[in-house]
């Protein structure tokens, strides 16, 4: 979603919080040193607005070619979406957890229509009375929510079963593929911030062969994995665990599937938690890369404070940084392996240490390496982030993030995204420049399906949502804003540093946030926590 996580030419133009809470337990390759009630409708809300055909002037539209992706499967038996309610769930053991395959319909629409498959990972309720489940999703979009639950901490939640599940087009649920290994390793290191119309041009051609080669083996899937969609398939989902109203935790773009939800069935809203809110209303004056440069003079104001070798200010700190992407832009920087590290890797590499303040010594340490010529330590990040294996091969990810960001953005086209990167670096000089244009989704090659009317919750129960005035992804105010224009949504704060705030280390988040699921208690109103 362009006002979300803005997507660049580069695949990670951003990460979920996911990189917190389950990358930092993997290990790809070798680290550095220290590095329902059945009584309710049984239908959707009809007649999803549209972004229509009237915009995007740039995207292409090819034939959807006849391809049959993973996980297409035929629809349970039955007619429209009774035939999905009434299907049999199997949980199976799965790890230390259980999980579950089901169908959902691959357009809400047209229930009797192709289906696919939809992937639940159960960790169940150790204590009585049960509450029934609570629904986790990691954001992105395009990161499994299998993954979260499975190490998410159930501490005080002991009486509900915690489900994560897979969105459609993600990991386990009808994954969405495009080219893979070297193709791929060329097209997220190739300059991002064109110098001329040369760099330009080439830019988009590279985007619009990623989308093609993305539609070519996903097929119709890609027409059919909007953000309206899977909160239809949330709802299935709820209907599915047996519960009448939905509780959830959602981090980063899941606030944004939280607030769709409580647009959409406000009747059957639990207890939303919304952590690390995006810019629900797509208007906001304060763009992403403003919060990570915030989140970069506070790691040059705690470099000084450390007496670190990289400058005795924060602005030679950060001077540093940015002669490091210069360099690059002219001559990638050799590293211990047979790849060099581009700007744009280096870009990343920098990005995906600025989600915490925890990874801040990491991000010193190879800088400092980068600095003396060795770029081995940025590059290492910078696969990580991209979920790039040691085998060359990278995760999936890589394809559901752009694939669900593009259809559920609305774009101007090539020449409107030329002139937001114009406008993005005059109010954030480091990574509004070296973010480079957002040129992906104007040449992608499905509409868009994006939801236009404001979300506003009307009905709902009362929401908590969670902001952290450090956020380096979704700034504070994007928190603000959501609180404001959700009906009964609440504000609670964290005063400090990184992308989200429940089960980050900070005692007084973690409380209230436990207590507004269990009770529906939510905090006095103004609340603010420090770390």
């Amino acid at each position: 979603m362009s006002g979300v996580l803005r997507i660049r030419s580069r695949l990670s133009a951003c990460a979920a919080l996911l990189a917190a809470l389950v990358l930092t337990s993997c290990s790809p390759g070798t680290p550095l040193p220290n590095p329902l009630d059945p009584s309710e409708s049984t239908d959707p809300p009809s007649a999803t607005p549209s972004a229509g055909p009237t915009d995007h002037p740039d995207r292409p539209a090819p034939a959807v070619p006849d391809v049959e992706p993973e996980g297409f499967v035929d629809p349970p038996p039955g007619t429209g979406m009774a035939r999905y309610h009434d299907q049999d769930v199997t949980w199976l053991p799965c790890g230390a957890a259980l999980c579950a395959d089901v169908s959902a319909p691959l357009d809400h629409d047209e229930p009797d229509g192709q289906a696919l498959t939809l992937r639940m990972l159960k960790v169940p309720a150790t204590a009585e009375p049960r509450l029934g489940t609570v629904f986790v999703n990691p954001g992105g979009p395009g990161y499994p929510g299998t993954s979260l639950a499975a190490g998410f901490d159930r501490t005080g939640l002991e009486q509900y079963d915690v489900v994560g599940w897979d969105p459609r087009g993600v990991g386990a649920s009808t994954p969405v593929t495009c080219f893979q290994g070297e193709d791929l390793d060329a097209f997220t290191a190739m300059d991002t911030s064109p110098d001329d119309s040369a760099e330009e041009q080439a830019l988009i051609v590279a985007n619009r062969s990623f989308g093609q080669s993305c539609l070519e083996r996903s097929g119709p899937l890609l027409e059919h994995i909007s953000s309206v969609q899977t909160v239809h398939d949330l709802d299935l989902l709820r209907v599915l665990v047996g519960d009448e109203r939905l509780s959830y935790v959602g981090y980063s773009y899941g606030t944004y599937l939280g607030a769709l939800y409580a647009e959409l069935y406000p009747d059957r809203v639990g207890r939303l938690v919304l952590d690390g809110a995006v810019d629900l209303s797509r208007t906001s004056e304060t763009i992403q890369a403003q919060g990570f440069d915030r989140s970069l003079t506070a790691f040059a104001e705690w470099c000084v404070a450390q007496r670190c070798s990289l400058g005795e200010s924060p602005t030679a700190v950060v001077e540093q940084v940015t002669r490091v992407f210069d360099q690059t832009d002219v001559q990638p920087m050799p590293t211990r392996s047979d790849r060099q590290l581009t700007q744009s890797l280096a870009v990343t590499g920098v990005i995906s240490r600025l989600y915490s303040e925890a990874r801040w010594p990491g991000l010193l340490q190879v800088l400092e390496l980068a600095r003396e010529g060795d770029g081995s330590g940025l590059l290492f990040y910078a696969d990580e982030f991209n979920e790039r294996g040691a085998d060359g091969r990278y995760g999936q990810s890589a394809f559901a993030f752009p694939a669900t960001s593009c259809v559920d953005t609305a774009d101007g086209g090539i020449e409107d995204a030329l002139q937001d990167w114009e406008r993005a670096q005059e109010v954030a000089p480091v990574f509004g420049r070296y973010g480079g244009p957002a040129l992906t989704c104007p040449v992608w090659p499905v509409e868009p399906d994006v939801w236009q009317e404001p979300i506003r919750g009307a009905g709902a129960p009362p929401v908590l949502v969670v902001g952290t005035t450090g956020d380096s992804a979704t700034p504070y105010e994007y928190a603000v804003a959501m609180a404001e224009q959700l009906e009964s949504a609440q504000l609670l704060t964290l005063e400090g540093e990184g992308h989200g705030a429940f089960r980050q280390g900070t005692p007084c988040i973690d409380g209230a946030v436990v207590r507004y699921l269990v009770t529906g208690e939510l905090p006095p109103p103004g609340t603010r926590c420090r770390e």
